[in-house]
């Protein structure tokens, strides 16, 4: 009598790979996508910390830095355009430094001096890192 050896085939070996495949597929997808609306999320934050830095400046200085000013204002007194005369010794921001949107790029600023009705907007260009496009976040879309 042969005795019958235990073993898979190729083709249960194929199959169980297909799964696998697949599952890892619809994981990822599902991690990516999250992972792109946390940053999405984060970015919202950020903006809106700044804005909170911004209402500070104001309450010292009686107005928001210009556009040429920057965000910068909020780490260094300004020495071009409107000069505030009650800066604050230690500036507006933690840390002493602007920072960057979840895709490493810089905030745009536009200030008072550059919109409509005498307010600000700040803007992150978004994934593709590119202002203007379609996918940029704006202080002013963020509820």
């Amino acid at each position: 009598m042969r005795s019958q050896e235990g073993g898979f085939t190729l083709i249960e070996i194929m199959v169980v790979l297909v799964i696998i495949a697949g599952l890892a597929y619809v994981v990822s997808t599902n991690v990516i996508g999250r992972l792109g609306k946390a940053r999405v999320e984060t970015t919202k934050i950020q903006i809106k910390n700044l804005e909170s830095a911004l209402q500070q400046f104001k309450l010292d200085n009686g107005f928001y830095p210009e556009t040429q000013q920057g965000l910068e204002a909020l780490i260094a007194p300004p020495t071009v355009g409107r000069i505030p005369q009650n800066y604050a010794r230690e500036g507006y921001l933690e840390g002493g430094k602007i920072p960057k949107d979840q895709w490493g790029n810089d905030f745009k600023y536009i200030g008072p001096d550059q919109t409509q009705d005498g307010s600000y907007e700040i803007i992150s260009p978004g994934p593709d890192g590119v202002y203007p496009s379609d996918d940029d976040i704006s202080s002013r879309n963020i509820q």
